[in-house]
């Protein structure tokens, strides 16, 4: 943080990464993080990293209309708190999801956070940066019991959104003891989905997937087949694994019709599908939809219901996510990570503050 005089006293700055436009990633000041409503608190960001989904604006398919600050991941210390802040304390270091909830309403409480009646959607707030306002801080921070030592950050950041997200996928879809699950996408949610899949019992899971750094990465998770083949082919495969049934459990994590309908065709019927891609011009046939009797959930993940037990499961190192992260940056060289991605030279990027 730094401070620059404007007028009569001081404005108070932060470098945070802003978006101007596709492929126009600059890291400058923005005005710094402060309490707004009695509910919120400031973190001091620790890490941050870049998601596949920031990819879409990046590349022009969505559209910026103004400079856009990036980013909705994150952990880090809470430096400050509003009056209401009841839970949350200065000095704790804490795990956020990417919505933040009140999570005391009714469908909170259900455990589908990421539908609250006073969702905000963190990406709005651009958590790539020095410090973030986060907005309802008792229902949407989490504490770990005391400071992370270094080996662990990357994992208790994957937990803010890559890490809940293929779990809640894996959830949706059923995945369980002796259950067959199939996976498809091998991005950062597609391959913490394996491990969600292989933590949650499941007895075979296949990794679809075309890259053998990825693929070998599944592997470490837990992906018992790969299988590298689309649309027919793979569908043929997956087939052939599962004599002749299809999967139990898929999980899609692409957001596309052709990544849907991969998921329908390596579905048997009665099994259910946890789709957590975010969709872009998806359609879907209304008649295979009918026939194929197979259970469809999923849609923004309620990252806050499970980091709780993500927590716990990373402290004691029984899983081990941070793994999905393959280049680590500084928060100044983000521009470079956004290149990385779209280029495929990089599965996630873990960006240093």
């Amino acid at each position: 943080m730094r401070f620059a005089a404007c007028g009569i006293g001081h404005t108070v700055w932060m470098r945070g990464a802003v978006l101007y436009g596709p492929g126009d990633i600059r890291v400058e000041d923005r005005a710094d993080a402060q309490i707004l409503d009695p509910t919120d608190a400031v973190v001091q960001v620790a890490a941050t990293c870049i998601c596949g989904s920031d990819l879409w604006p990046w590349r022009g398919v969505e559209s910026v209309e103004t400079p856009t600050p990036m980013g909705h991941e994150y952990v880090g210390v809470v430096v400050d708190i509003g009056s209401d802040v009841n839970v949350v304390r200065p000095g704790q270091f804490v795990v956020g999801s990417f919505w933040a909830s009140d999570n005391t309403c009714e469908l909170c409480l259900a455990g589908y956070q990421s539908a609250c009646v006073n969702r905000y959607l963190m990406g709005r707030e651009g958590t790539q940066a020095e410090f973030v306002r986060v907005p309802w801080a008792d229902g949407t921070l989490v504490a770990t019991p005391e400071r992370p030592p270094a080996e662990l950050l990357a994992s208790l950041l994957a937990a803010s959104d890559v890490l809940g997200t293929g779990w809640f996928a894996a959830i949706a879809a059923e995945a369980g003891v002796g259950k067959s699950v199939a996976v498809v996408g091998d991005g950062a949610v597609g391959l913490l989905a394996v491990l969600a899949a292989r933590q949650l019992g499941a007895e075979q899971v296949i990794a679809m997937s075309r890259h053998p750094d990825r693929q070998k990465l599944a592997v470490d998770f837990g992906a018992s087949d790969i299988v590298a083949t689309r649309g027919a082919d793979g569908v043929a495969e997956v087939m052939d694994l599962t004599d002749g049934l299809g999967v139990h459990s898929t999980i899609e994590a692409v957001g596309t019709s052709e990544a849907m309908m991969q998921a329908f065709g390596v579905t048997r019927p009665g099994g259910h599908i946890g789709f957590v891609g975010v969709p872009h011009d998806v359609t879907l046939p209304g008649s295979d939809l009918f026939f194929s009797l197979i259970h469809l959930h999923g849609g923004p993940a309620p990252v806050r219901r499970f980091l709780p037990e993500l927590i716990d499961l990373i402290w004691s190192r029984t899983i081990d996510p941070g793994k999905v992260f393959d280049l680590e940056l500084p928060l100044a060289e983000a521009a470079d990570g956004y290149r990385a991605m779209d280029g495929r030279t990089a599965i996630k990027v873990l960006l240093t503050v």
